[in-house]
């Protein structure tokens, strides 16, 4: 997945929000407000910063060399996955799914249901 496909896939996960809080770069996605993932370029290459269980991105970072803790995050709940092909589209997916899920699991319940009411982005 490229980054302009990954950007469209983010941009379409309900609710999200497309934000640029640090200047140009990175793109923020943001869901109720709670970042679950940024779109930036590092040293030439494109790469994507989401939300991970620890146990999960500590094992990904082991077994791919395009996986690693969080740039400029916290290392332990995010990581950094870089756009080199290395990981398939339908892994890049689940990960970025998996990390809205746990940015969406830790609203409250009140913002939850804001959530269920929103029409999918287009």
């Amino acid at each position: 997945m490229n980054r302009a496909d990954l950007e469209t896939y983010l941009g379409n996960m309900q609710g999200a929000e497309r934000t640029y809080p640090f200047g140009p770069d990175p793109l923020v996605f943001k869901v109720m407000g709670k970042m679950f993932a940024y779109v930036s370029n590092n040293e030439g290459v494109d790469i994507v910063t989401i939300k991970c269980i620890p146990f999960d991105g500590a094992l990904l970072a082991e077994n791919y060399e395009a996986i690693t803790p969080g740039y400029h995050m916290s290392k332990k709940h995010w990581i950094t996955i870089a756009l080199t092909g290395e990981i398939p589209d339908d892994m890049l997916s689940d990960l970025v799914d998996k990390s809205y899920e746990l940015v969406v699991s830790k609203l409250t319940k009140a913002n939850r249901e804001k959530l269920l009411q929103q029409q999918p982005s287009e």
